[in-house]
């Protein structure tokens, strides 16, 4: 098991807390995820890599690990590292109670240790080794292990789980978090995550960032949960390939954020800056310096040579500041910033005609057996709804019904004549799946442009697109022809973060109504339009 149990220390020094990356490079095939990317973290901290989905985050997280090695670069670690895996590393045949014992092995080691030790601190090297246990000890504060063990199963909503049961028969769900309580158990001097809030509700998730913030090494998360890095981090390390590469920015979620924006705001500013410059340049070597002449007369014969002489000085003078020009406009040319790719807005707005708050959508009375209740509900032109519950409630059942795709049991579905309802699924499937974006998208607006499908997706065949990239098409052919009513169900699943605060953004201006489904806890909490709790299919 990478970072699993280890003996406790013995003499020979203290151990090195500090997780160290130099110059790491990763290459998969023709595809390189990650080139010289360094990394360093002292106990306390806890970092968050962000990104774009594909840059790097979780194969620097297995390279950090030691589960892969990378190509170039090395990696300094605590011999205690722990890193939270897909799979836990035992057999189906094993139990809950197995898995904890393995994880309190090393930590009863230490113990037993250190009462063999007690009895011989007369001699040197025992009393050298009992610090180095002792140290060890108190940092992994194994004389509160069982209680903590059994809070961290009960706090990660495990604690009706036998010990007894076996791992086959439990959930995938169910094995991750017992995992991640395995690792909170042990408390490694380094620990590494990967979306370890997938498959904890809201009560587990207050629960592991308060866990987290109280360990004393270091912690690396990969995560998309927005508030859990704001609630965790102190340290956000982007690895976006921007402008200066891989970045770090002190502070949480939301300094990074601020930082951010204050960054667009430079790198706009520092754009316009430049092509004006380069359009100065362009005009000073091609008009302004040559059409400056030291006279506009052809000189009399009795002063040819002042005349000759005067003009080879200023042509001397032209010449040098063309060159100037010429050499800054040469060099300006190849180290200008590229332009800030446009941020994501929804094409078009609403015509004069179609600017009143009208009633879009109505349900009267609506029941789907066993899934939905909806005694009213009115869409208008200006709705920004957002609807929430847990799962199974029937928000996708809602969205459906709102869409026209499932019809109700019982009760009314009332649309406006002519309105358009486009909606994006979580599992987006194209009915042609052999079509390309290009083959089914041609807009005033260009899918690229969108910044949502690659230029290198275009031609591919959309069946043969991951989830993720067949989300964000269905999403650009929205933004690209938004319709009247907007219909969102799980929106910021499979985008990046940055991309998520874009479309968040965007929504705001969206020209008709949006109908957002989701358990975004950081879009639930700033939202700032109305909101639908369901409960097992009824409003609360």
């Amino acid at each position: 098991m990478p970072g699993g149990p280890q003996q406790p220390p013995s003499g020979g020094g203290r151990m090195s807390l500090y997780l160290s990356a130099n110059d790491l490079t990763k290459v998969y095939g023709d595809r390189r995820v990650l080139h010289e990317v360094s990394l360093n973290a002292s106990p306390g901290q806890r970092l968050g890599l962000v990104g774009e989905n594909g840059v790097g985050k979780s194969t620097l997280l297995r390279l950090l690990a030691g589960v892969e090695e990378p190509d170039t670069g090395d990696v300094v670690r605590p011999p205690d590292c722990g890193f939270l895996t897909q799979e836990l590393p035992f057999g189906l045949d094993q139990t809950v109670g197995d898995v904890l014992d393995d994880a309190l092995a090393e930590i009863r080691a230490a113990v037993r240790r250190l009462d063999d030790l007690a009895g011989r601190l007369d001699d040197p090297a025992a009393l050298a080794e009992y610090g180095d246990v002792l140290e060890w000890a108190q940092a992994h504060d194994v004389w509160d292990a069982d209680r903590r063990a059994a809070m961290v199963v009960d706090g990660l909503g495990l604690g009706e789980v036998s010990l007894g049961r076996r791992l086959g028969a439990m959930s995938g769900g169910e094995r991750s978090r017992l995992g991640l309580a395995a690792l909170l158990v042990r408390q490694p001097g380094a620990l590494l995550l990967d979306e370890p809030t997938n498959h904890l509700d809201d009560d587990a998730m207050v629960f592991l960032e308060t866990q987290l913030r109280r360990l004393p090494g270091v912690v690396v998360i990969a995560s998309h949960d927005r508030v859990f890095l704001d609630a965790v981090c102190t340290d956000i390390v982007d690895l976006d390939p921007a402008r200066g590469g891989v970045t770090r920015y002190g502070g949480a979620y939301t300094d990074y954020l601020v930082a951010k924006r204050a960054e667009r705001v430079r790198w706009e500013q520092q754009y316009a800056n430049e092509q004006e410059e380069l359009k100065e340049l362009r005009q000073a070597v091609s008009v302004t310096a040559r059409s400056v002449a030291p006279h506009n007369r052809p000189p009399r014969d009795n002063d040819k040579f002042i005349h000759h002489f005067k003009g080879a000085r200023v042509q001397t003078a032209i010449s040098r500041r063309v060159r100037n020009a010429q050499h800054r406009l040469d060099e300006l040319t190849r180290t200008q910033v590229r332009r800030p790719p446009e941020p994501l807005r929804f094409a078009g707005t609403l015509t004069a005609a179609s600017t009143a708050d009208n009633l879009l959508l109505a349900l009267r009375d609506v029941q789907v057996a066993g899934r939905l209740r909806i005694e009213r509900l009115d869409v208008r032109t200006s709705a920004r709804l957002m609807v929430t519950g847990l799962n199974g409630a029937g928000k996708s059942t809602l969205l459906n019904v709102l869409a026209g795709r499932l019809v109700p049991d019982n009760g009314e579905v009332r649309r406006a004549g002519g309105v358009r309802v486009g909606m994006l699924d979580q599992d987006v499937v194209f009915a042609e799946p052999a079509k390309t974006p290009r083959q089914l998208y041609s807009g005033a607006v260009a899918l690229t442009d969108l910044g949502l499908v690659a230029p290198r997706d275009m031609d591919r065949p959309v069946g043969q697109l991951s989830v993720g990239q067949r989300r964000r098409l269905a999403l650009a052919m929205l933004v690209g022809r938004p319709p009247e009513v907007l219909l969102l169900d799980e929106p910021t699943n499979h985008l990046s973060l940055s991309l998520v605060e874009e479309l968040e953004d965007a929504l705001r201006q969206a020209p008709g109504a949006v109908v957002i489904a989701s358990h975004d806890r950081w879009l639930r909490r700033t939202w700032s339009g109305a909101e639908v709790v369901l409960h097992a299919g009824r409003v609360a």
